[in-house]
């Protein structure tokens, strides 16, 4: 068997800004984001897969102060200071009515969505899908040379019916975008080393 080729292997530098060097940001300087960026870090991380190719993931960029003032409102004591001031802020949450979109995103198989005719297989898929996709967002907002800040610390039912009052979104993140600020680290906590975490059978 043939060597894995190099070709097509991203370089130290590039997996270093990916991941052995990113960190979560808890604070970020005045310098903006801008919609053309936002809309690129969608236009990369919309090609990660998921099952049947769902795509349950939907994204609402909080710009407005107005906006803003709505969301930190509903943020843990703890989030609060660093949503006020992050350049850009994302509420990432799926749409539990993914399946009404299937016969675009799978039309190899017509039978998609009437197989998510179940709300609970609906929810349960969403989830799943949804939270490969916020792993995306967090790499693909470092592919662009930003700091991602993800929380889960809000009121999730304040905060869905707040910004998905039809009822049929769920939250699973929130996450401050932009250049890293100062002190913008805690100290970096240890991971499992393969032996403790990876098996081969």
């Amino acid at each position: 068997m043939s060597a894995i080729s190099t070709e097509r292997v991203l370089d130290a530098t590039a997996q270093d800004l990916l991941f052995r060097e990113a960190r979560t940001a808890n604070t970020f300087t005045d310098e903006p984001v801008s919609d053309e960026t936002a809309h690129a870090i969608y236009d990369l991380i919309k090609w990660g897969p998921t099952a049947m190719n769902n795509q349950p993931l939907r994204i609402v960029y909080v710009r407005s102060p107005e906006a803003r003032a709505r969301l930190v409102e509903h943020m843990s004591p703890g989030n609060k200071a660093k949503t006020s001031t992050a350049p850009l802020v994302a509420i990432l949450a799926v749409d539990i009515d993914f399946h009404e979109n299937l016969p675009k995103t799978f039309p190899h198989f017509p039978g998609a969505k009437d197989a998510f005719a179940d709300r609970n297989d609906r929810v349960a898929s969403a989830r799943l899908n949804g939270g490969l996709q916020v792993g995306y967002f967090i790499v693909g907002v470092r592919a662009h040379g930003l700091a991602a800040g993800p929380m889960a610390g809000f009121d999730k039912d304040a905060l869905e019916k707040e910004f998905f009052p039809g009822g049929n979104h769920e939250v699973l993140a929130v996450v401050n975008i932009g250049k890293p600020g100062p002190d913008a680290w805690y100290a970096r906590n240890p991971r499992l080393d393969l032996h403790e975490a990876v098996t081969t059978v």
